[in-house]
Parts: structure tokens; C-alpha cells; sequence
């Protein structure tokens, strides 16, 4: 063999050598780091696609719950209108009854006031016409018309008590 051919050979079997020891690295120290790391991006495509769905998932559910509450709001709005509506008859109801009645005790003590004032009035008239009367007695009758009066006013009781 000559030389050449030696270094041939030399630089084949160094190639194929250097093919193996880089097969051997890359099949025990390096295949296994990329298929871990693989396969801890794989989880974590996996967690995260995971979390997409629960986190779709609790979106669907606050949008069925905002749509519950909204139903609720107008629940309640309407409850509210309803019950506004029902307090203001009842309270207008109430008022109306005690105007009513107010009214009825106001004429009830009106009309005693004027029973009262008509009262008062007709004593008050009855007073003066006494008074004006005793003023014109005094100018009209003399001794012997009031021994006359006096007479007739006994012979009447007497006569009554008989």
C-alpha cells in the first residue's frame, strides 16, 4: 500500500470514527437533553392549551352570569316599580282618608262653633233687650203700675197652686 492510499484510508476511518464518537455523543448526551426539553415545552404547550380551555370555559360562565344578573337587575327593577306603585296608591289612599276624615271633624266642630256663637248671640241679645227693658221700666212704670203688676203676678201663682 502506498502512502497515499494509507492516508486515504487514514482519512476515512478518521471521518467514519469521527461520525460515530459524534453519533455517540449526540445519541448519549445530546438526543436526550433536546427530548427533554421537548417534552417540557410539549407540557407546557400543553398546560397553557389546558389553561385556554378552563380560562374559555370561566369566560363562557361570567357571561352567563352577567347575563343572569342583568336579568336580575331588571328583576328587581321592576319589583321596585311595582312596589313604588303600590306604596303611592296606598299612601294617597291613606291621605285621602284622613282629609276625609279631617274634613268631617272640621264641619263637625264647625257646626258646634256655630252653635255656641248662635248661643252666645242670643244671650248676648237677650242681656241687652233685658237691659233696655229695665231702662224702659223704670221710665214707663211708677209705684202703683209695679203694685199692680206685683198683684197680678201673686194672683196668678195663687191662683195656679189652687
Amino acid at each position: 500500500m502506498s502512502l497515499e492510499a494509507l492516508a486515504m484510508w487514514s482519512q476515512i476511518v478518521g471521518a467514519l470514527v469521527f461520525v460515530i464518537c459524534v453519533v455517540l455523543i449526540w445519541n448519549k448526551w445530546i438526543a436526550p437533553g433536546v427530548q427533554a426539553y421537548q417534552a417540557s415545552k410539549n407540557a407546557e404547550i400543553a398546560e397553557a392549551e389546558s389553561r385556554r380551555e378552563k380560562l374559555r370555559a370561566a369566560v363562557a360562565d361570567a357571561r352567563a352570569e352577567v347575563e343572569r344578573a342583568d336579568t336580575d337587575a331588571k328583576t328587581i327593577v321592576e319589583r321596585g316599580v311595582e312596589a313604588s306603585h303600590r306604596d303611592r296608591d296606598r299612601i294617597i289612599a291613606e291621605a285621602k282618608a284622613d282629609a276625609e276624615r279631617l274634613v268631617r271633624n272640621a264641619e263637625g266642630e264647625l257646626a258646634r262653633a256655630r252653635a255656641a256663637a248662635r248661643d252666645r248671640l242670643r244671650i248676648e241679645f237677650i242681656e241687652k233687650a233685658l237691659q233696655k227693658a229695665r231702662g224702659l221700666a223704670k221710665t214707663r212704670v211708677n209705684e202703683a203700675t209695679d203694685e199692680q203688676l206685683i198683684r197680678e203676678l201673686v194672683d196668678g201663682v195663687a191662683g195656679g197652686k189652687r
